[in-house]
Order: C-alpha cells, then structure tokens, then sequence
C-alpha cells in the first residue's frame, strides 16, 4: 500500500485531495498541519494519521518518515497579508525543509502547490513560460518557490518535483477559509440569505474559475509525471462574475440582481485564462467540469453541509 504525506492537509484543498488519495487510491495518507488557517472538521471521517506541527519545523520529519510521494499545500494563503517576511518564511523556506525532508528520508517524488498569482496581470492565455510578474508578495513567494524548485530538480535527477499553478479554485471544504473563500462561496452565502449579490462594477471581469474536484484530479495525475515541471491548473476557459451569480440563481431557484459597487483596490486582475497546453501534454490533465456544471454540483453539496 503507497503511503502519502499531504501538507496543509486540514485546509481546503489539501483536505479533499487526502480524502481523494483514501478513497480513490486506497492509500495511507498522513497530514500535516499546524491548523493556523486549517479546520479539524475538514477532515471529519479521515482514516489516516494528523501530525500537528508548523512546516518550518523539522520534528515532524521522523514522524512521517518514508512516503512515496508529498503533496505540499501548507502555506500563508491569505494573500492580502503585508507582512513580506511572514509570507517568504512559511511559503518559501517551508517549502525548502520539505525539501529537505525528501532528501532525508528518500521520497522521490514531491508535488507542489503554485499559483496563478505569479502572472499578476500578465497577458492572456497565460503560460508558464512567461516572465513571473506578481503584483503582490503571496505571488512573488510563490515564483521564488517555482525557481527553488527548478534548482533542487536540476541538482538532484532522481527525484520528480512538480509544481501545480493553482487558478480560482472554489468548491467544498472551503468553508473556513475566511475572506478567502471564493466568491463563487461568498455570493452563495448572500443569495441564501435573500440578499443581492454584491460585485464590483459591472460584473463583467474574468476569471479562469476551476472546481476543486479538477484540481485533485491534476494533483493525482502529477504522481504519474515522467519529469519534474511546473504546470497549469485551470479550465482554459474564463468566466465572468455576472455569469457566477446566474449559475448560482439557476441553482438555487433564485433570482436576485446583482447590486454593483466600485472597485477600491488599485490593483486588480481583470482577466486570468491559463494556457493548458502543457498541463494536458505533462500530467495528462483534462478539466471536466464547466463553471454551471461546477457551481451546481457544489450547491448540492453546500445544502447537504452543516457549516
């Protein structure tokens, strides 16, 4: 039986892809976690083993011990955070002590979480060749783990280090994130309040919205990676904020307006589209679910849930 360590297991996406590894892939899983951001109810009926510890330390290390492979999700993920040294030291030299940790104990194979952050505004499709240009430090500490990445492959051939550039994921387990849930979550909450969904004017920028369940689909793909890389996590396909909230109203048989609010922030991405020419050549990857598709399985899931 194959034996997987997920990083930031508690938290949203690291949670359903441990569920994914018990299930679909009949694995032991064990989790790591600090649960600084992470919620012990995302992983209420988890079979495996919860190791609670901060990814600077090296403590865990031999609590783990051998895997055959890392899914690497514990990071600041809160990527309003200020604090540069804060956001360098958990994203990025977290990211090296795992390192670290596979070299020590032997694990081949390390999979990463990167994100569509480093392209800032980029131009569309955005590709993974292109020049990092982050419009923020959550963005920029993850390029500097993409370049830590690349380093650590080129030294040691041995070992498989794939990272995964995360677009606008949402769906569930996401629930304690926050601020940081996804707008497909928080307008959800609004319409099941009776209120109007409120976006900034006039609903109409882009995002390549990609449903959680695509996302561990590419992550189990990459433990089949023949080489180290670093790939898009997306649909390809853009949707705008106006389109969310239809797909929310056809949903849950409601049908509030939008009420439209000025933009306060300076910065903005107006349009995130990945290009997945090298995520569909390199892992294989095929997204399944469209933004309705997405949206209307995750409502069925949200009102079975008790939050």
């Amino acid at each position: 039986m194959k034996k997987y360590l997920v990083t930031g297991g508690a938290g949203f996406i690291g949670s359903n892809i441990a569920f994914a590894l018990e299930g679909e892939r009949k694995a032991r899983v064990a989790v790591l976690d600090n649960f600084s951001s992470g919620n012990y109810k995302n992983l209420l009926g988890f079979g495996g083993d919860v190791i609670a510890d901060d990814i600077l330390s090296r403590a865990w290390f031999a609590r783990a011990g051998k895997v055959d492979a890392v899914f690497h999700q514990a990071a600041v993920v809160d990527t309003t955070e200020a604090d540069q040294r804060k956001m360098m030291a958990a994203n990025v030299d977290g990211f090296r002590n795992v390192l670290e940790y596979a070299l020590e104990y032997g694990v081949k194979r390390v999979i990463y979480a990167s994100s569509a952050a480093v392209y800032g505004n980029s131009p569309c499709p955005m590709h993974e060749d292109q020049t990092p240009t982050p419009e923020n430090v959550y963005g920029f500490s993850k390029a500097i783990m993409d370049n830590v990445a690349r380093e650590f492959a080129a030294e040691h051939k041995d070992m498989t280090i794939v990272g995964l550039r995360y677009f606008n994921v949402y769906g569930p387990r996401e629930y304690y994130k926050g601020k940081m849930a996804s707008m497909v979550f928080q307008l959800y909450n609004q319409l099941k309040a009776g209120k109007r969904p409120r976006i900034f004017k006039f609903g109409e920028q882009m995002r390549d919205f990609v449903y959680v369940k695509d996302l561990v689909r590419g992550n189990l793909n990459a433990l089949d990676a023949k080489k180290s890389c670093v790939c898009n996590l997306a649909t390809g396909k853009p949707g705008n904020f106006n389109e969310v909230i239809e797909a929310l109203n056809k949903a849950l048989k409601t049908d509030l307006a939008p009420e439209y609010f000025d933009n306060p922030y300076g910065f903005y991405q107006n349009k995130t589209q990945a290009d997945l020419r090298q995520a569909k050549a390199l892992l294989n990857y095929r997204p399944e679910w469209s933004l309705a598709d997405g949206i209307a399985d995750y409502v069925k899931i949200l009102e079975k849930t008790r939050i």
